[in-house]
């Protein structure tokens, strides 16, 4: 079994030889498309032993990957960024996996994206389809996708990310995305990708448009419904106007029965069901034991990688919310306790808290 690593690169000096590095174990050759670097890439990734091609670009990845791709003579192709840093994994690990099924499938890797938000640098999880038969090519000019519908299974490899420390990739494919919209507004994927990227950049209003677009476009089915439902209630949130509440506990009732055994979509319930109790505690008085509901279950369902997700919405996180609503609430003993669970794992927040609970004491 031959197995490649086929990459597309530009501008990836910081990064690359980590990547390379972390990837060599388990493949035989390395090919690389170079689209326009304007630093050291190109020389970094000769000295890493990589056939380095030039391939002028078009605004299309799936285009340039697809070059990538022709020049590989693998019976597998492992599709890694710049920025993606494969943990320890053996090849006969890898072989054994990719021999275990028939067929024409798709391998998928386990990714741990860091990223900061007001608590400082974070995790989530996702499951990408980055493990590629021969014959295999990519659709789409961007967040480019296997062609076909052939099934994804996941495989023992895991890659963390940092890309999205380092660089504002968002900026970068705003343009793309609002280009893919306009040639495909009935494509729930790319008005979920667009709907993610303006809500990272902060144009929440605007996402929250396409994030609508999306839930209803979208279908069961796609593996990035679940996530994207998600990040819609949290938008609707984030923005907490009556109407966006109101929209949001639609979506909560009508979701849970088939999410509320997912951490993260308890997650945000917790998070719903505060707001709207501080929107009119007269009213919405009735839901108080709702946010304890939420965080417990949580912590019952625990942390799953392997399915995506915020890390820390099944354990640490949810935690940490729960001892901060026994605090508000007046249960001192009990918030000390889950503060304290939630510091174990390391959570900065929960050690700051319980700083204060001592200082207090």
């Amino acid at each position: 079994m031959k197995i490649n690593l086929v990459m597309i690169v530009k501008n990836e000096e910081r990064s690359l030889e980590k990547c390379l590095k972390a990837a060599k174990p388990v493949v035989d050759e390395i090919i690389i498309a170079d689209t326009g670097s304007g630093d050291r890439t190109v020389e970094i990734a000769k000295r890493m032993g990589a056939r380095v091609l030039e391939f002028c670009w078009i605004n299309d990845f799936s285009a340039a990957r697809n070059f990538a791709l022709s020049h590989s003579d693998a019976d597998w192709n492992l599709m890694l960024d710049g920025d993606e840093y494969l943990r320890g994994c053996s090849r006969e690990e890898l072989e054994k996996a990719l021999c275990s099924r028939k067929g024409i499938w798709i391998g998928g890797i386990t990714r741990y994206d860091f990223y900061e938000d007001e608590n400082g640098i974070s995790q989530s999880t996702s499951i990408l389809p980055r493990i590629l038969p021969k014959g295999i090519g990519f659709t789409g000019i961007i967040h480019e996708q296997p062609e076909g519908n052939h099934p994804c299974y996941t495989v023992p490899l895991t890659a963390d990310h940092d890309g999205y420390l380092n660089s504002n990739k968002g900026e970068r494919n705003l343009p793309y995305l609002e280009q893919a919209v306009s040639e495909y507004p009935d494509d729930g994927y790319y008005q979920f990708q667009l709907a993610s990227t303006l809500r990272n950049l902060k144009k929440i209003d605007k996402s929250l448009l396409h994030f609508r677009k999306f839930y209803e476009l979208a279908e069961k089915k796609d593996s990035y419904r679940p996530g994207g439902v998600v990040l819609y209630l949290y938008t609707l949130l984030d923005i907490g106007t009556t109407d966006c509440l109101d929209e949001a506990a639609r979506i909560i009732d009508k979701e849970e029965p088939n999410m509320g055994r997912w951490s993260d979509f308890c997650f945000v319930c917790g998070l719903f069901y505060m707001k709207r109790v501080l929107s009119d505690i007269n009213h919405y008085i009735g839901l108080l034991p709702r946010i304890e509901q939420s965080y417990k279950r949580c912590l019952a369902l625990g942390e799953h990688p392997e399915i995506g997700g915020v890390v820390g919405t099944g354990s640490f996180k949810a935690a940490y919310n729960l001892g901060a609503w026994y605090e508000v609430s007046g249960q001192t003993k009990l918030a000390f306790q889950y503060y304290q669970i939630s510091a174990e794992a390391g959570y900065e927040p929960a050690m700051k808290r319980l700083k204060n609970f001592c200082k207090e004491c």
